[in-house]
């Protein structure tokens, strides 16, 4: 099962090196990474997306918190979270099909960055579920390149699970 991990750690040198050497030295993977400043001055927040069980996250956790500027580790797969990533995308896009890529990106509200000759470079914000349909969508064309941002999430105060209410709507 994949995992996210909110960390909050001291906005220093090396910290994400030391991290990464953890993770690396136990042999796990790191399937997404994003790191940005946090809400408080001098502190990042690093989102992580880590495959494994419950033991293997709890035993990460704690390897965790053992780093000297490691402040706050929050498994937050199972709690209501707003989750987001970025994704460039380049797609052939001759002057025989250009419209309708633009239309099938204009169903996921992807905007066009950049028009060339036989592509089209189109910029993808939502959830990781949005990016994956949108690249299935697309893979007709023929992809050139991808860039993806890796996911990052916040906890929702409301306590809202949307994937809930989506399965509830689903039954409906």
């Amino acid at each position: 099962m994949k995992h996210t991990l909110s960390v909050l750690v001291e906005d220093e040198a090396g910290v994400l090196s030391r991290i990464s050497g953890l993770f690396a030295r136990r042999g796990f993977n790191i399937e997404s990474l994003a790191v940005g400043p946090a809400e408080q001055g001098g502190v990042s927040r690093i989102t992580m997306v880590v495959p494994g069980d419950d033991r293997v996250i709890e035993q990460l956790t704690k390897q965790l918190y053992k780093l000297v500027n490691v402040l706050k580790v929050q498994d937050i797969t199972e709690t209501p979270c707003v989750e987001r990533e970025l994704m460039l995308l380049k797609v052939n896009a001759s002057t025989s099909n250009r419209s309708e890529v633009i239309e099938l990106s204009q169903i996921f509200r992807a905007r066009v960055v950049d028009v060339a000759e036989d592509s089209l470079t189109l910029e993808v914000v939502g959830d990781p579920g949005k990016l994956v349909a949108i690249v299935q969508v697309l893979q007709k064309f023929g992809l050139k390149e991808i860039a993806r941002t890796g996911k990052i999430a916040l906890t929702r105060e409301s306590g809202v699970n949307t994937e809930l209410l989506k399965s509830l709507q689903a039954k409906v």
